[in-house]
């Protein structure tokens, strides 16, 4: 049986008669940056994240680039994340000329350790980047109060976890800015890049308008230092095609992971402690991504490739570890719960589509694996 760890077709397949319409609209008005595709979206996607305005831009990436811009952060400011995230996180930190100073996850949720936050609070830190990772959420109760003792900006790094809820409140509703990405894989994906950032605060809101435009307020007046993050007219029209259907795609997923948790219960495998399933920390998680940790975790993927089943690493080398990072001055061993995970973290095939017998056929493969 070949197994994907993703499958985008089936998807299409369903819905293809809306996307087809909705990017045909696009295309016979041939308008195709912001205008009404995008404005559509932003009061859909601001409405369901429970925020009061939604910015579409370009990318993830270019959600948070903006978001960091709109705070002013730059050369001699220090902005606190994770290393065991992907790159953007620290990469638009840098790019801004700020330092990146990580800290350690908490190995259950794999999201910032809140009780390691301040003690790496200085004078230049400016802002706290957590990053909710998976489909589930930072804490974020503790690293606001943080934030507000320490009056830092918060910008919550939601890439992964758009709908995702806890304790009332939905990823990236929490602090100043929450950023999104609707990369082609992600539970909302669009056809290419795209990106959102969300705020409660309507000046906020207006200047990120500004920002995505070259930091433009009307045609060659530009009061801001921006840059190009439009959102497409084409695939704001195809995310709003597929919005209605996000938290029933959301239900399978969790429904698809439950069933995995049983699975895996009929085994010895837990039982021995060869594998440990994900533990949810987040009253709504949206499952992004179903991740275990397996020992031997290298020679299990390749005996799952050998066997037809995809699987992925998330992520196999921490940030701190990074080569463009070296300036930073960390060493190996200076995050050991980030490490382990890059060295055990194994993400199994999880879209809403999977049908059972995959799944049965990807855990009797793992079950063969360890009894071999």
């Amino acid at each position: 049986m070949k197994v994907p760890l993703l499958d985008l077709k089936p998807q299409y397949r369903s819905l293809k008669k809306e996307i087809d319409a909705a990017v045909g609209q696009v295309l016979e008005s041939q308008q195709f940056i912001l205008g009404e595709p995008v404005a559509t979206l932003e009061q859909t996607l601001a409405h369901y994240c429970k925020c009061r305005y939604a910015i579409g831009v370009s990318s993830g990436t270019d959600a948070l680039l903006a978001a960091l811009m709109l705070e002013a952060l730059g050369p001699g400011d220090e902005a606190i994340t994770t290393p065991y995230t992907f790159f953007a996180t620290a990469g638009t930190i840098a790019r801004i000329g700020a330092k990146p100073v990580f800290v350690d996850i908490n190995p259950v949720s794999y999201t910032i350790d809140p009780d390691q936050i301040e003690a790496s609070i200085t004078k230049k830190t400016k802002a706290i980047v957590p990053v909710h990772l998976f489909g589930q959420m930072a804490e974020m109760e503790p690293i606001l109060s943080i934030a507000q003792t320490h009056q830092l900006i918060v910008i919550e790094d939601a890439a992964q976890a758009i709908g995702a809820e806890h304790k009332g409140r939905r990823a990236g509703s929490s602090g100043p800015t929450g950023c999104f990405s609707f990369f082609p894989s992600k539970n909302l994906g669009a056809a290419g890049d795209a990106g959102m950032v969300v705020t409660h605060d309507p000046d906020r809101a207006r200047r990120l308008r500004y920002l995505r435009v070259h930091g433009a307020d009307r045609p060659y007046q530009h009061p801001y230092i921006g840059g190009n993050f439009r959102l497409d007219a084409l695939q704001a029209a195809i995310l709003a095609a597929k919005v209605p259907y996000l938290d029933r795609w959301i239900t399978a997923r969790q429904n698809h992971a439950v069933q995995y948790n049983q699975l895996f219960a009929q085994t010895t495998l837990l039982d021995k402690e060869l594998i440990r399933l994900p533990e949810v920390v987040t009253d709504r998680p949206v499952f992004h991504q179903y991740v275990i940790r397996a020992t031997q975790r290298d020679a299990l993927r390749g005996f799952l490739k050998e066997k037809g089943i995809e699987t992925g690493v998330y992520y196999p080398l921490p940030l701190h570890l990074q080569p463009c990072f070296a300036y930073l001055g960390y060493q190996k061993g200076d995050f050991p719960e980030s490490e382990q995970a890059a060295d055990e973290a194994l993400a199994l095939p999880l879209y809403p589509e999977l049908e059972a017998a995959a799944r049965e056929y990807i855990v009797a493969r793992i079950h063969e694996f360890y009894n071999a």
